[in-house]
Formats: C-alpha cells, sequence, structure tokens
C-alpha cells in the first residue's frame, strides 16, 4: 500500500467513524482490509481503495469500517460503573423520577449487548424498588453486525463465563447445546438501534443517564469536544454520564463536572437554562409561604445490594492500542462451569421437592 492510498484510507476511516490511525498503524490496516478485498473479489487493497473512491459502495464501505473495529466485551466489565450504577445513580434517581415513574438509559456504544443486559440484570435483581417504574434502554452501535447479535441474546459458553455470576447465568439464561439464551423478559427491556456517534442523535431524546464507555479515547481532541457537548444537551442537569476509566472531560467541556469520589461519573453542571426534574416542577407550581408549608422529613434514598460478582461488562472497542491496560481474560473450565450448573440443578430440585 503505497502513502497517498493509506492517508485516504486514514481520512475515510475518520470521516466514517472517528477511528483516528497513526503513521504506525499501516500494518494493522493492510490485516484487517484484505479478507474485506476477498470477499468483494477484489484483487488487492489497491483495487479496494479505488472502490471505495466511487460511489454506489455503500456496503463495501460499511464492511471496511466493520473491519477496523472490534468489540471485546464481557457481564459487568469493569465492575465500578455498574456499582456507581447501583449505589448513586439508581438511588437517586428513583427518588427524583418518583412523580413520571420512568427512567430512560442510553448505551451509546453497546456492541454486541452486554452492558445493557447487565444493567437489566442489575434493575431485575431489585424488582421490588423497581417494579413501579418504566425504565427505557437503549443500545446503540456502529455495527449492524454486533448489534444483530445483541438482538439475538445468544452466547457462548466462553462469553457468560466472562463477568456473569453462576447465580445469574442460571436465573436469566436458557441453555440451547453450546450457546446460552438471554430470557425473553430481559430482552424486552432493551431496545437496539444502529447509530453513529458522529452523526446528529438529537432524536433520541432526553436520557437520565448515558453510558458512552471506552469510545472517546479513540476520537481526536475535537470530535471529543463536539460529542461531549452534543451529549450534554440530552442530559437533565440531575443526570449522569458514564465514561470509561481512561476517558475525561477536563479540558474538552465545561458541561459537565465529576461527582465526587467516583471515577467516571459525571453530571452536567448547573446553569440557569438546565434545571434537575424536581427544579422544573417547582418551578411550574405557585409559590406559598414557608409558615403554609407542611414540615417534611428527610427523604429516604433506597439502598441497592450488590450481585455477587467481583469480575468486570462491555463496550465497543476499536482494534488499536488501547489507553489503558486490557482485562486478561479467565481461563475456561467447562468441567468446573459444567460441575457449577448441576449442583445448583440439584438444588433447585431439592427445593422444588420440600414445596
Amino acid at each position: 500500500m503505497i502513502t497517498s492510498e493509506y492517508e485516504f484510507l486514514r481520512g475515510f476511516l475518520k470521516s466514517r467513524s472517528g477511528l483516528v490511525l497513526s503513521n504506525e498503524k499501516q500494518y494493522l490496516v493492510e490485516s484487517r482490509l484484505v479478507p474485506v478485498a476477498r470477499r468483494h473479489d477484489l484483487a488487492s487493497l489497491s483495487e479496494l481503495i479505488n472502490s471505495l473512491r466511487k460511489p454506489g459502495t455503500k456496503q463495501l464501505q460499511e464492511d471496511v469500517v466493520e473491519a477496523m473495529t472490534t468489540n471485546e466485551s464481557f457481564f459487568f466489565r469493569d465492575k465500578t460503573p455498574f456499582e456507581h450504577f447501583k449505589e448513586e445513580m439508581l438511588p437517586k434517581l428513583l427518588e427524583k423520577r418518583a412523580a413520571r415513574k420512568k427512567i430512560r438509559i442510553w448505551c451509546s456504544a453497546a456492541s454486541t449487548g452486554q452492558e445493557p443486559y447487565s444493567l437489566a440484570m442489575i434493575l431485575r435483581e431489585n424488582k421490588i424498588k423497581t417494579s413501579s417504574y418504566q425504565f427505557d434502554i437503549l443500545g446503540t452501535d456502529i455495527s449492524k453486525e454486533v448489534l444483530d447479535k445483541a438482538r439475538l441474546g445468544q452466547y457462548s459458553q466462553f462469553e457468560v463465563q466472562r463477568g456473569l455470576p453462576i447465580q445469574m447465568l442460571m436465573k436469566y439464561f436458557t441453555q440451547q447445546g453450546e450457546i446460552w439464551q438471554v430470557s425473553n423478559d430481559l430482552r424486552a427491556m432493551v431496545q437496539w438501534k444502529f447509530l453513529n456517534l458522529l452523526e446528529n442523535f438529537s432524536h433520541l431524546g432526553e436520557f437520565d443517564i448515558v453510558f458512552c464507555r471506552n469510545v472517546l479515547i479513540y476520537f481526536d481532541q475535537p470530535t471529543k469536544i463536539d460529542i461531549l457537548n452534543r451529549l450534554a444537551k440530552l442530559i437533565p442537569a440531575d443526570g449522569y454520564l458514564v465514561l470509561g476509566a481512561a476517558e475525561t472531560v477536563v479540558g474538552l467541556t465545561d458541561q459537565f463536572e465529576p461527582v465526587p469520589h467516583m471515577r467516571g461519573l459525571y453530571r452536567p453542571k448547573q446553569s440557569a437554562g438546565k434545571q434537575p426534574e424536581p427544579q422544573k416542577m417547582a418551578n411550574s407550581l405557585k409559590a406559598e409561604p414557608i409558615s403554609a408549608r407542611p414540615a417534611v422529613g428527610k427523604p429516604h434514598v433506597p439502598s441497592f445490594s450488590s450481585p455477587a460478582t467481583n469480575t468486570p461488562a462491555t463496550q465497543n472497542t476499536m482494534r488499536t492500542n488501547s489507553a489503558s491496560a486490557p482485562d486478561k481474560p479467565q481461563k475456561f473450565d467447562r468441567e468446573k462451569l459444567n460441575a457449577s450448573l448441576d449442583s445448583l440443578r440439584r438444588l433447585n430440585a431439592q427445593s422444588s421437592n420440600k414445596g
């Protein structure tokens, strides 16, 4: 591949996906795109690039972008964001959304679906506290292939063993040969949509929580600034933005501020034109004299128990060197997994007999 061809591909990938490739990544491009050229009956990368320059090659363009992204993803990945969800975001939003009984969550780079399904499982585990609320979870991604997998909700034994507690596996999945199928109830909690973060997403509406983890690190600074400022328009003042451990808003935007002592968790800065949900309601009511108002005790903030897991969930990442060290995959032990499943099945059978 000559220099001019590589420069064209760099520009193409940046404009279509936001991915910024350094001069040293030419080997990566070649290794990923040679199979794409073969599938499209193109003899070389030069022919592939010439085809990309022509109109009417939408499928080829999509395949090139797909080939340059990977989807390293597993349930409850990095653990900390899900602890923040249970201990900070969910309890406070249940209190603040008590009037409308609706909470919207957006996983903006959902990959093969483990992140949205992990959130859905947390909500189901706390069903007593959340049953009266409507939760809308939206998962989006730039890859149609991974979205198809997410919709199916089917995972291999290796995939469910990475981060997913055995109790949740038995509770929310059914085994079909070598495949584990997400339950229909859990699948119904998540909607999926193709979306490129470089494009306008204002039509999605307002979200109380936005997960945008391990994506911004692959964009240049102007793209990061643009995406963060557009996200700020979709999040109410009492909402939350969740970024990856290697990502920050510092030096990029003044629209967000960190939540103290909670790494990767941000909230919009207060401004005159943007108010929290309860404040919007309060301003619509006629003010009463303080003496006429009934005494109100300290509001109760529900607490949430954590699922029995110390293992990290998911996010779509580019096939480039990550800014943070990748999580080390657990060694797959089929015999250990099957033994655990047999023990749980025996316990369930004993409980049924006693009942």
